[in-house]
């Protein structure tokens, strides 16, 4: 399966390279961080299932994509017992909590603007996983193995939450919002690389 990617993704600016040479070089906070956004992915999803009771049309897709989160999370799980690398609680980078500060007050724009943050959300984290599974091939082929392998569920996690604004709101609604918020995402990540601060998978 090809992997979804530029303006598949919707994201609007690509990466910088340096992430990757930082992430490369502390592949053990990478991946501790990793499975920390496995598990914060599911419980997004639970949460919205939670706070959304009255939306039947979002149970069963949140539900299943809260378990494959889970089964990821546990695949680094597996791969940091492998490595001895102690699983520990880490500091929340600021990513997620400052592209939540763009979503609007009461409904139905909260609803909205949370689908495309998590959108945006899982759109990042699949175009670092092909930039990881690319950039671990030669000096640490588990990992980018592990890192191709979650490509193809990353970018359908992605249109999952895409789609389903657009199937709610409508894509007339939904498209300029969607780039809207884009434009943002990369805004906050411009500004984690000017506060240097430590290795983080949305950092």
């Amino acid at each position: 399966m090809r992997v979804a990617e530029g303006p598949m993704l919707h994201l609007a600016a690509p990466t910088r390279p340096d992430w990757v040479v930082q992430a490369v070089a502390d592949p053990e906070s990478l991946l501790l961080d990793h499975a920390q956004c496995e598990k914060k992915a599911a419980g997004t999803a639970l949460n919205l299932m939670f706070r959304y009771a009255d939306q039947p049309w979002l149970q069963r897709p949140l539900s299943e994509l809260a378990r494959e989160e889970l089964e990821h999370f546990e695949l680094c799980m597996d791969v940091l017992r492998e490595r001895g690398w102690a699983f520990r609680k880490l500091n929340a980078g600021p990513y997620g909590a400052r592209l939540m500060q763009n979503v609007r007050r009461g409904e139905p724009h909260r609803l909205l603007d949370t689908l495309l943050v998590c959108a945006l959300i899982e759109a990042r984290s699949c175009e670092r996983m092909k930039l990881l599974s690319k950039a671990f091939l030669d000096s640490d082929p588990q990992l980018a193995e592990l890192y191709r392998s979650l490509l193809a569920s990353e970018a359908r996690h992605h249109m999952l939450y895409s789609d389903l604004a657009t199937e709610h709101f409508g894509r007339e609604v939904v498209r300029p919002r969607l780039k809207a918020l884009a434009q943002e995402e990369a805004r906050v990540l411009t500004e984690l690389a000017e506060e240097a601060r430590p290795m983080r998978m949305h950092s």
